[in-house]
């Protein structure tokens, strides 16, 4: 099982992802939130309302999680491969947040359900940032799919698809710009520039993943023509390159429409249509994360099928 770099990266792979289905994320002490209070305490060292400014922030962030992630992975493979896999699967668990996202979208529609609207404003940040105080049963069973359909591919596809191809450093450079860009690489007034090379990166990262996301949604969804059709008609319209085609095809799928106004603390964004049908309920929400479930676990069959044969031995391969 743990033969070479291959079979020990896919083995951790696959613990981490099966961690993170058994315990969820940590409820006190998570690496990622550590990351982000030395994020923001750097970020009052370097702050500049300049793109430059930006760019120093983020890259520096960024290439020390890079050198933690190579110091890791360097220190396991000298002790042998099963080091490997116990490294790769405690950063795959610490990266990947795709079981509390469908657990959230689930509590948000049993609150839907409930006519618990006030709980579910509460809830709705938890999933994404928009401002839930303007936002009826329909607005916030809307928000809350497009953020698990959005999220299926940052906190799952994307993260598992990049410790395939990069093992330890590329799961946790991944997160460290996922975290970035939410944090700065929004478009309020403060962060407009600053924010920039965070946002373009995160972009730049999500963009092999979001791909693989609307794939595996035609794949399992068993709805593959809607499902391909919004993302071939629908999802380019999206103001993003990738929340875009994981969205489409997720509405598709599920034969709902997604997009219309969208407002944000800074602003208010008119969204395209994607897919066909009618605006979403609790139900369709709950559909959803059954959804983002067989998505997430079709992405894991297929990083650890890329890790396996990508590090295998040349002479294996003869």
């Amino acid at each position: 099982m743990f033969g070479h770099r291959g079979s020990a990266r896919a083995a951790g792979l696959a613990v981490g992802y099966l961690a993170d289905l058994c315990f969820t994320d940590p409820q006190r002490g998570h690496p990622v939130a550590l990351f982000g209070r030395a994020a923001a305490a750097l970020e009052r060292r370097t702050y500049a309302d300049d793109r430059s400014a930006g760019a120093v922030h983020t890259t520096a962030l960024l290439a020390a999680l890079g050198a933690l992630g190579l110091l890791v992975e360097r220190a396991a493979a000298r002790r042998g491969p099963l080091w490997t896999t116990v490294a790769t699967a405690a950063a795959t668990y610490v990266v990947l947040g795709g079981t509390s996202l469908a657990r959230t979208g689930g509590e948000l529609a049993n609150l839907l359900d409930a006519q618990d609207i006030d709980g579910a404003r509460a809830l709705l940040p938890s999933l994404c940032g928009r401002d839930p105080a303007a936002l009826d049963a329909d607005g916030l069973a809307r928000a809350a799919l497009e953020s698990v359909a959005e999220n299926t591919s940052d906190a799952q596809v994307a993260p598992i698809l990049w410790g395939a191809l990069a093992g330890v450093p590329g799961l946790l450079v991944y997160r460290g710009a996922n975290t970035l860009d939410a944090m700065i690489g929004h478009k309020s007034p403060r962060y407009q520039q600053f924010g920039w090379a965070a946002a373009r990166f995160d972009d730049l990262l999500n963009y092999p993943g979001a791909r693989a996301t609307g794939a595996i949604v035609v794949a399992v969804s068993g709805a593959p023509s809607g499902a391909w059709r919004a993302w071939r008609r629908d999802a380019a319209e999206h103001p993003s390159p990738n929340a875009g085609v994981a969205e489409a095809s997720f509405a598709g799928a599920l034969g709902v429409r997604l997009g219309g106004p969208t407002q944000y603390a800074h602003r208010l964004e008119m969204r395209p249509a994607l897919g066909d049908g009618p605006a979403p309920v609790a139900a369709d929400l709950r559909r959803g994360g059954r959804l983002s479930r067989l998505v997430q676990a079709g992405a894991t069959a297929l990083a650890v099928s890329v890790a396996f044969r990508t590090g295998r031995p040349a002479s294996a391969r003869c």
